[in-house]
């Protein structure tokens, strides 16, 4: 029996759409929550959010019945870390900071098992062979991960035709947060000039083949986004669902 196949991978390589959504909580039980709302991919955030890898690991399984498909974005682009989520089961890794093609390289290594690749060969005890009960999980899993990585700085920016150029990476996402503090629009990604740039990226990526990503809760902003080619968009944040929501429910009642 193969490694399952990664149908959020196949979708990108297709040229389909896939519509997600962030999860900063870091708890299972309002993962297989947003694991319900109808979302093609939840991103499971272990940069800016209180998570490790049980916790990674729970939302996992929480999610393991849902139609969503679960993208782990690991703290740093670093093969201990990528080692440790792939063995949980990630099947998608979304990676910050990424500069370079040397950095995209070396994140593609990490992926992928010797000999052509420098990953860990522990799967027989992990939860991505199903501990051991996939029989042929060893040769099928690499093809199955589909590497993210993150340009969100003006050197990454500047490098990304050459990032591009990097077999195994499947997707580009441009991280409008951090570019924006990066060319001293920090606080303004919605800025016309940063706007421009984000967009430009987001063309370079489609015309080149990969699957081009973003963060945007900003509905002019989604649609431009799309119409320039993003493939894997994330239109809204867990917490900003729930205090927008919260907010807005004392407000009106307080007000009565």
């Amino acid at each position: 029996m193969p490694a399952p196949v990664n149908t959020f991978k196949q979708a990108l390589a297709e040229g389909k759409t896939q519509i997600g959504c962030w999860m900063s909580m870091a708890e299972g039980y309002t993962a297989e929550i947003m694991g319900h709302a109808g979302f093609d991919w939840l991103l499971i955030d272990g940069e800016h959010s209180p998570n490790d890898i049980r916790s990674i690991r729970d939302q996992m399984i929480a999610l393991r019945a849902s139609d969503s498909h679960p993208v782990v974005r690991v703290p740093i682009g670093e093969t201990w870390i990528i080692k440790q989520v792939l063995d949980t089961g990630a099947q998608s890794v979304l990676v910050p900071m990424v500069e370079t093609a040397e950095q995209a390289r070396e994140l593609v290594s990490a992926c992928r098992f010797p000999p052509v690749g420098t990953r860990g060969v522990g799967f027989a005890v992990g939860r991505a062979s199903d501990f051991g009960q996939t029989e042929n999980y060893g040769p099928t899993a690499s093809a199955q991960i589909c590497l993210l990585v993150q340009v969100e700085t003006q050197t990454g920016l500047d490098n990304l035709d050459d990032i591009l150029a990097v077999e195994g990476v499947d997707g580009v996402f441009i991280g409008p947060a951090d570019l924006s503090a990066s060319m001293d629009y920090l606080g303004k990604a919605s800025h016309p000039d940063m706007q421009a740039t984000i967009l430009s990226a987001l063309s370079k990526i489609s015309a080149s083949g990969k699957a081009a990503g973003i963060l945007t809760t900003d509905e002019k902003m989604i649609e431009a986004s799309l119409d320039a080619g993003a493939r894997f968009v994330a239109v809204a944040m867990d917490i900003a669902l729930l205090l927008g929501n919260a907010k807005a429910a004392a407000t009106k009642w307080k007000a009565r």
